[in-house]
């Protein structure tokens, strides 16, 4: 009974430096653009895209007319060169449509149909949430154009991991005074 409760006790202290050890952060989502119908030419997309902080995970929210408007996700060189054959994803769906940013990468996107040599193109650098430890809001968070998603849920990941973090200490605790 005892080499088990020492067995329990050793994993519970593994799991629980290896909690410790991860770094939280709740995903957003970008408004592409800074606003809810922002694709479209009239808005300067490198302006916004510099301004804005973009994590693994993150999501990019674009909203347009799908009659008008596409969204391609492109290499460079097509970016570059307002390319729209040989695109990489094609994110248009519905014209209220997202995107989530899985690498550490630029991500380049445009739209088609000519609309490219308008402006509506956009490349985002997106970063490992461990490359930058700083917390700092965007720089445009008082225009309320991204917003943190699982809002709504009870907790978040830093009071879920405190909670669980508690309940191991107490569980610890419990079996060495057993």
């Amino acid at each position: 009974m005892r080499s088990l409760r020492n067995g329990v006790v050793k994993v519970l202290v593994i799991l629980l430096v290896n909690l410790l050890s991860t770094e939280c952060r709740n995903p957003i989502l970008h408004r592409v653009g800074g606003g809810r119908f922002s694709w479209n030419p009239n808005i300067n997309f490198t302006n916004w895209s510099i301004h804005e902080q973009f994590y693994v995970g993150d999501w990019l929210y674009f909203g347009f007319d799908k009659l008008i408007y596409n969204v391609l996700e492109v290499n460079k060189t097509n970016y570059e060169k307002c390319e729209d054959k040989d695109f990489l994803t094609n994110v248009t769906r519905g014209g209220r449509d997202v995107f989530n940013l899985t690498d550490a990468k630029v991500f380049y996107f445009l739209s088609g149909r000519g609309f490219c040599f308008k402006g509506m193109k956009v490349a985002v650098l997106v970063k490992d949430f461990s490359e930058d430890q700083s917390l700092e809001p965007p720089h445009n968070n008082q225009h309320g154009d991204h917003d943190l998603l699982f809002t709504n849920n009870a907790f978040s990941s830093y009071h879920y991991v405190s909670h669980i973090i508690i309940f191991l200490a107490i569980f610890v605790f419990q079996c060495f005074h057993m």
